[in-house]
């Protein structure tokens, strides 16, 4: 059974960063597409952020694009997600998952992945 942890959620102002890191154990991680999701209170989970098995390819919801980086490093079995000039509209609970299946299609897709984290929370204050 995989299990992802994630960590490095907090409190931080406006314009600040934080770097989340999503632990994986318990299965092959070099072989799955993972990304990263977000849910605000009231709102349903979004997409933030995919990458590719190899890490050679990164995709990104529109509205981080430019500001958030994901990484991998699969020795360590750990994907990231560098998060710069962070804006109040960022303040969620951030949850990375994991797909089983080596290709992928939607990477933006919540029914895609089969493993998730159990979050952090980010929150940006003004």
């Amino acid at each position: 059974q995989v299990q992802l942890v994630e960590s490095g959620g907090g409190l931080v102002q406006a314009g600040g960063s934080l770097t989340l890191s999503c632990a994986a154990s318990g299965g092959p991680f070099r072989a799955y597409p993972m990304g990263w999701f977000r849910q605000a209170p009231g709102k349903e989970r979004e997409f933030v952020a995919a990458i590719t098995w190899t890490g050679g390819s990164t995709y990104y919801a529109d509205s981080v694009k430019g500001r958030f980086t994901i990484s991998r490093d699969n020795a360590k079995k750990t994907v990231y997600l560098q998060m710069n000039s962070l804006k109040p509209e960022d303040t969620a609970v951030y949850y990375c998952a994991a797909d089983k299946n080596l290709y992928t299609i939607n990477y933006s897709a919540y029914s895609t992945y089969d493993y998730w984290g159990q979050g952090t929370q980010v929150t940006v204050s003004s």
